[in-house]
């Protein structure tokens, strides 16, 4: 337990992602996790409906009412938006009282973010209500939400694969020796299963039918046993709505490239690994966390693709939440991992 005082401590970690932002305070864990969408009137600008409200009005509402998702390939596309979002979250974990005390907060940022955006990140927590703001790379903050060994001088690998970036580091000493990041990840997935369908059927369904069917029956890997699902959307022909029943098999052809492109930055990241470090990699393996981890067989290809032993994060979709919650919990550790 910590101490009389961190009862009223409201120093906040934030997993700021494409897809979910998730928000950790600091002696009570992991308090928010909401979609990173904000519906507003387009007319007046005033926000409607932030997080879960949101995402039920993407691709639904009417003309006036547009759903934003501010966060785009893991980083900020739409800045006021952004701090509204952030600000309306901290206000929600304060229990919307306006607090007297601002908090200090840790942000997850991936770590091929260029100096305009991490300002923009820094910026966007400071308006809405942040007294200092301190940057982690996403794959630190993932190793440290998962427990790897970070502080030692051996090889820790990790994958995080989130709604915008797939993120690969590897990690020793409290510091990053070698990161890629690319922005291709579970929002390139459902578009690669819209475009898909489009292509094969004719139809058009929306992002979150997209989404559903990745998640029901997408895999990376022959499963052995065959699953189907219906999808709903409009028949780009007659314009008019259509359902037709779609199965694993042609879901992994769909997401066939995506996952290529993710194979072969994990076998980079192996290349440029220095050997001593790639001998430890070899002997612990590699973990693999982020929401993309979940479609079923991931780890089969990836271990197939690098020979190496795979370990699946056992809450990958609060790995990184985790970490940053860790990191302002510990003022050690974040002297040694922040930007």
């Amino acid at each position: 337990m910590g101490s009389f005082w961190d009862l009223f401590s409201n120093d906040l970690g934030i997993d700021l992602g494409t897809a979910n932002t998730l928000v950790f305070v600091k002696g009570r864990g992991i308090v928010l996790r909401e979609p990173s969408v904000v519906a507003m009137n387009n007319q007046t600008n005033e926000i409607l409906a932030v997080g879960t409200e949101a995402k039920q009005m993407l691709g639904r509402a009417p003309g006036n009412i547009v759903a934003i998702r501010p966060m785009k390939d893991g980083v900020i596309a739409h800045f006021e938006v952004t701090e509204k979002m952030i600000s309306h979250f901290i206000q929600k974990v304060h229990n919307n009282r306006k607090t007297l005390v601002r908090p200090r907060v840790v942000i997850a940022v991936p770590s091929g973010i260029t100096q305009v955006e991490k300002r923009a990140v820094r910026d966007s927590a400071e308006s809405a209500g942040a007294r200092e703001v301190y940057l982690v790379e996403e794959p630190m903050a993932a190793a440290i939400g998962v427990d790897l060994p970070i502080e030692e001088p051996t090889g820790n690998m990790i994958i995080d694969i989130g709604g915008g970036t797939t993120e690969v580091a590897i990690i020793s000493l409290s510091g990053i020796v070698y990161s890629k990041s690319v922005r291709v990840a579970g929002d390139e997935m459902d578009e690669a299963i819209v475009n898909y369908i489009k292509r094969k059927y004719n139809l058009l369904i929306g992002e979150r039918m997209a989404e559903e069917v990745k998640i029901k029956i997408g895999s990376a890997y022959p499963l052995g046993k065959r699953m189907t699902m219906e999808v709903k959307g409009r028949d780009l022909v007659a314009g008019i709505p259509k359902t037709l029943v779609i199965s694993d098999e042609e879901v992994r052809e769909a997401l066939s490239e995506t996952l290529s492109a993710i194979v072969e930055t994990v076998k980079i990241a192996l290349e440029r690994t220095p050997p001593e470090l790639a001998a430890d990699i070899v002997d612990k393996g590699v973990v693999v966390a982020g929401g993309g981890s979940l479609i079923k067989g991931l780890d089969i290809l990836l271990r197939e693709a690098s020979g190496l032993p795979i370990t699946l994060a056992e809450d990958p979709l609060s790995a990184v939440a985790l970490g940053v919650g860790k990191v302002i919990s510990d003022n050690k550790l974040l002297k040694k991992v922040a930007m």
